[in-house]
């Protein structure tokens, strides 16, 4: 196995792994914003304020991940 495949196989894994797991965080935090506002509509601005910011964050991640697999490809 040569440098390359090597780098391509492990940037592949990299940007894999980290979109996986914000996906779900992501899928979570809106799972439960919902039931949430479903037990309080009053709250709904509220949590949907923070929910928002939340998966903000999350999102945050993934592209880290794919800065990490760019940096693995390519250097």
């Amino acid at each position: 196995m040569d440098l390359d495949m090597i780098k391509s196989i492990m940037a592949g894994l990299t940007i894999a792994v980290g979109a996986i797991f914000p996906a779900l965080a992501i899928g979570k935090m809106g799972a439960k914003a919902v039931e949430s506002i479903g037990r309080n509509p009053e709250a709904a601005a509220k949590i949907q304020t923070v929910m928002i910011l939340a998966i903000a964050f999350a999102e945050a991640i993934a592209i880290y991940a794919l800065v990490i697999a760019l940096i693995i490809k390519f250097v």
